[in-house]
């Protein structure tokens, strides 16, 4: 049915929607970090997502059982943690290099839970495009803390993913809003201890407000809803957009002009989202004829 071929695309439009907020979020979060640092960043971030989504969606009209819970506080703790994380990276290494690190996690899933030799082509094709957006041949060395920051900020990425997928039974408002909580009770910690009063400033909450609900609020609602509808593996692929988003929202906002390799890139990974949508659509129908 026409119904039933379409429902791929549902979930492809709300990872999109979901990067290029992200991306738009933390291009602008990063111009507080003189401000309240990198963790004050995250914490108004983290922080603000988690009261904006509380109170529109409203988490306690929905029973949550203690196997839910749990499943509920590991994907917020991680989501918590890898926020940190990548916005402790972000200090010292530029944002499309980290993004293009922090990658390697969801990239890992893909290859782990792959079962069809097609989603291996899909898979070669983003990790070609991400290994050329990657400053292989800049003159300076990477700061190997910031690196190393984003490589753990790649291992909870992918365990976000896996934990994502366990709570994907739930409406995507109830596990978001009460993950973003969880996520809080680890970053909000960190953001007070560094900016203190600071952060009490009325336009440094204002720009938080903003930062949260562009970068944090609606990626997170769209990301739950996709990873409801695609398996782990494709979604994994299908937020390989993020580097090539990144890389044009930063010459977009930022003037950072991309390099013909660069652009080639991009071709890559949206050959490799695209591909992997279409052959998970073609997919399901035959899924569905065996199970009748």
């Amino acid at each position: 049915m026409n119904s039933s071929r379409a429902i791929p695309w549902l979930p492809a439009l709300a990872v999109l929607g979901s990067v290029t907020s992200l991306c738009i979020g933390t291009s602008f979060a990063k111009k507080l970090f003189p401000l309240v640092g990198a963790e004050g960043t995250s914490a108004l971030r983290v922080g603000f997502s988690a009261l904006v989504l509380l109170i529109f969606w409203r988490p306690w009209r929905w029973p949550l059982s203690r196997r839910d819970a749990g499943y509920v506080v590991r994907y917020g703790l991680t989501l918590g943690v890898m926020n940190l994380l990548f916005y402790l990276a972000l200090r010292t290494i530029p944002f499309g290099i980290a993004v293009a690190i922090e990658f390697s996690g969801p990239l890992a899933v893909a290859m782990w839970s792959s079962r069809r030799p097609v989603d291996f082509v899909w898979l070669a094709s983003a990790v070609v495009g991400l290994v050329m957006l990657l400053p292989l041949g800049h003159r300076s060395a990477l700061d190997p803390v910031g690196v190393m920051f984003a490589l753990a900020a790649a291992v909870c990425w992918a365990l976000y993913i896996l934990f994502g997928k366990q709570a994907g039974h739930l409406h995507a408002g109830h596990s978001v809003s009460l993950g973003l909580v969880a996520a809080s009770l680890v970053v909000v910690p960190f953001g007070v201890a560094h900016a203190g009063v600071r952060l009490l400033d009325p336009g440094i909450l204002a720009a938080g407000l903003g930062v949260a609900i562009v970068s944090s609020a609606i990626p997170m609602s769209l990301e739950m809803m996709a990873l409801k509808r695609l398996p782990s593996e494709t979604f994994g692929i299908m937020v390989s957009l993020e580097p090539a988003v990144a890389s044009l929202l930063a010459m977009l906002l930022l003037g950072e002009h991309l390099t013909p390799s660069q652009w080639v890139a991009i071709g890559f990974i949206v050959l490799a989202s695209m591909g992997s949508t279409a052959t998970a659509r073609r997919a399901r129908p035959e899924a569905a004829e065996l199970a009748g």
